[in-house]
């Protein structure tokens, strides 16, 4: 017998983590004061460019002493350019709970062959914190993207630290409240939680790990394109608008815009609500039901952003094909699109509840997925 389908469907099915859902006011139209087919180099592009950094900082309270550029490559250039350049001045230790930063370890170890101590977790837990001594040098991810599970807070890095932290927040900057005082390096990219386009990451440096950049050189080759020193000193003109290699203007221009609408909503503090908000709706929906649960196992751990779940019903033999079957079943009604678990993590979904998605939405979402489920019970076996 069919199940009834709810009575209501969300007004916008992107769900996805990246490149996440754009901004609820987002309009193509908004875009045409963009300077196309100008030089980056021209007066018009450096002010774009100088308005999207100095933005970032505005909305982020980053402090006025932390350089702040646009890089390519998105999120993973702006981590690699941080390790290629700082890494190597002193023992590293290498943190990873999730399928990202498991990729770091691999480029430390393999690419860059530092003897560096790992400390990693399954997905839906974390590494011991208390266990990481940031007189090292220590790599981490502070969302964990593909796992859904989150560093609590800054407590365990020391204020007299010696070692830098390098910090990839691609999935926490604009949702969670950063301690800029804690972090060295932190990147994180325009197509996360503003919604924005992809291909340009930014990194924000700190003043110690500006002092690295310009007292050590690395014994192994840049490229270009990650090169952040010339003769000894800091290339500042990339912290000031002028990009290692051409930006698209037209993304400039949707960044700017997203950050308008961050302003909008009540700045960083508005984002994190609505995040916050966003992510209540499914835990609250978790909690009245046996059969599926946050991957997370910590909630103090959990995600306000890319919200993991899994499938807890014991008649359910082979996990993998029935979460992909159920987001195949959301996807085919239009009601949520791109929301299957990262093809390294366990099986389950993947919810992304940035402040760009809204919580009628999610809201409207939920009979939906106890319709999936109950219909795919009813398909299996016995």
């Amino acid at each position: 017998m069919a199940i009834q389908q709810p009575a209501s469907r969300p007004a916008n099915p992107r769900f996805s983590s990246g490149p996440c859902a754009k901004p609820p006011t987002f309009n193509v139209a908004k875009l045409a004061d963009a300077p196309l087919g100008r030089s980056h180099r021209a007066a018009v592009g450096k002010a774009r460019l100088k308005s999207a950094i100095e933005g970032t900082r505005e909305v982020l309270g980053i402090p006025d002493d932390y350089r702040i550029g646009i890089v390519p490559a998105s999120d993973t250039g702006a981590v690699e350019m941080a390790m290629w350049n700082l890494l190597g001045a002193r023992k590293v230790e290498m943190l990873a709970w999730e399928s990202f930063g498991a990729g770091w370890v691999t480029d430390v170890v393999k690419q860059l062959k530092l003897d560096a101590e790992i400390k990693t977790a399954d997905y839906g837990q974390i590494v011991d914190l208390s266990t990481v001594d940031t007189d090292n040098d220590v790599v981490f991810t502070w969302n964990g993207t593909t796992s859904g599970v989150r560093v609590p807070n800054g407590d365990w890095i020391k204020s007299d630290r010696a070692g830098l932290t390098i910090c990839d927040a691609t999935s926490a900057a604009f949702a969670q409240d950063l301690p800029w005082d804690k972090l060295d390096v932190t990147t994180f990219s325009w197509q996360k939680v503003l919604g924005g386009e992809a291909a340009h990451g930014m990194i924000v440096l700190s003043p110690r790990a500006v002092e690295r950049l310009e007292s050590y050189t690395p014994p192994w080759p840049l490229p270009k394109i990650f090169r952040l020193t010339k003769g000894g000193k800091l290339i500042e003109g990339i912290f000031e608008g002028a990009t290692i290699n051409t930006p698209s203007m037209l993304a400039v221009e949707d960044y700017l815009l997203a950050l308008d609408w961050a302003r909008s909503v009540g700045g960083l503090s508005g984002l994190i609500a609505r995040a916050d908000a966003n992510t209540k709706v499914i835990a609250d929906f978790c909690d009245a039901r046996d059969w599926i649960g946050n991957l997370a196992v910590d909630p103090a751990t959990r995600s306000n952003t890319s919200v993991c779940l899994s499938f807890t019903d014991p008649r359910i033999a082979d996990g993998a094909s029935f979460a992909k079957a159920v987001a195949k079943r959301l996807e085919a009604e239009g009601v949520a699109l791109d929301i299957g678990a990262y093809r390294d993590a366990p099986p389950g979904l993947r919810i992304w509840c940035g402040g760009t998605v809204e919580t009628s939405d999610l809201a409207a979402l939920m009979p939906w997925i106890d319709w999936a489920y109950q219909s795919e019970i009813a398909n299996l076996p016995g």
